[in-house]
C-alpha cells in the first residue's frame, strides 16, 4: 500500500497558528490601568491681593506623586509651571497631570489682602490759635498719596468731607485722614492759645481788685473768679450785679462810672478772654 505525502501551504499554515494564539488567549484580558496605584496630591502657597478689585493675587501649585507633572487652572491648559498669577480674589481648582493622564487636584483661595500695602498716604495739619475760655480755634487737614480721603479730630470724633474743623479748644489734637480704601494715617497738631486782650485784661484787674474777697474758691458764692475763664462764662451775671444793679462788690462801695464802662466795653467788644 503506497503512502500519499500531505503537504500544508504556508499561507493555510500561518492561519491555523493565528487561530491557535487566538483561541488560547483569556477574552477577560484588559490592557493594564497606568494610573492604578498612582496618587496625585496637589498642594499650595496662596498670595492675597493687595485690596478689593486688584487682581494681584497668585497660587503657585505643587503637585506630588509622580513626576513630569502639567498644572491646570480651572480646567484650563495644562503648563509646566504650578505658579498661576494675575488673580483676583476667589476659589480656584488646580489639576496636577502626569504623562500618562493620571490627575489629582486641590482647591485652594485667594483673599483680598491690605488695600494699604504700597501706599504712602502723608498727612500735615495746621492749627489756627484760638480765645482761651471759648473755643474759637480751626485745624485744617491735608492728605496726599490716595483719593476720597475724610477727615477725623481725635480718636472718638467721626469722619468728615471737609477738611477744616471750626470752634477747637486750645490744646494737642491727633487729625486721622482715611483714604477711600480705608488707608488711616494720623499727624498731631497744636492749637495755641490767645493771649489776654486789652478789655479783658481790664476786667481781670478790676475783679481781682474788687471782687476776689468773696469770689475765690470754697467761698459760699460759689463763684471762683480767680479762675478767669469763669469771669468770662459768667460775663452777663457780673453785667446785672455791678454794672445794672450796682450790687457789686458786695460790702464795698459801688463801681464808679469808669470801671462799669471798663465790663460794658469788654463785653460790647465781644465778651471773650481775647477781646
Amino acid at each position: 500500500m503506497s503512502v500519499k505525502s500531505f503537504r500544508i501551504s504556508p499561507v493555510y499554515f500561518l492561519l491555523l497558528v493565528a487561530l491557535f494564539i487566538s483561541c488560547s488567549k483569556s477574552g477577560s484580558d484588559t490592557p493594564a490601568d497606568p494610573c492604578a496605584g498612582v496618587t496625585i496630591t496637589v498642594s499650595a502657597t496662596t498670595t492675597n491681593t493687595t485690596g478689593p478689585g486688584t487682581t494681584t493675587g497668585s497660587i503657585a501649585a505643587t503637585g506630588s506623586g509622580s513626576t513630569g507633572l502639567t498644572y491646570s487652572l480651572n480646567n484650563g491648559a495644562y503648563q509646566q509651571s504650578g505658579t498661576f498669577s494675575n488673580l483676583s480674589a476667589g476659589s480656584y481648582t488646580i489639576t496636577a497631570k502626569t504623562a500618562a493622564g493620571c490627575t489629582g487636584t486641590g482647591t485652594f483661595t485667594v483673599l483680598n489682602g491690605d488695600p494699604c500695602i504700597g501706599k504712602t498716604i502723608t498727612v500735615s495739619a495746621s492749627g489756627n490759635n484760638s480765645d482761651k475760655c471759648t473755643p474759637s480755634g480751626k485745624i485744617t487737614v491735608d492728605a496726599a498719596g490716595s483719593t476720597g480721603f475724610t477727615y477725623r479730630l481725635g480718636s472718638s470724633g467721626t469722619y468728615q468731607a471737609d477738611n477744616s474743623f471750626l470752634n477747637v479748644a486750645p490744646g494737642d489734637y491727633t487729625v486721622y485722614a482715611k483714604d477711600g480704601d480705608g488707608c488711616e494715617k494720623t499727624t498731631t497738631v497744636t492749637v495755641a492759645a490767645l493771649p489776654n486782650g486789652p478789655l479783658f485784661a481790664g476786667v481781670v484787674s478790676l475783679i481781682n481788685s474788687k471782687c476776689t474777697t468773696c469770689h475765690v474758691a470754697g467761698h459760699s458764692s460759689g463763684l471762683d473768679f480767680t479762675i478767669e475763664c469763669n469771669i468770662v462764662a459768667h460775663k452777663d451775671q457780673i453785667n446785672t450785679a455791678a454794672v445794672i444793679n450796682g450790687n457789686m462788690p458786695k460790702g464795698g462801695p459801688a463801681l464808679t462810672a469808669n470801671e462799669k464802662k471798663v465790663i460794658t466795653d469788654w463785653i460790647g467788644g465781644g465778651g471773650k478772654s481775647s477781646n
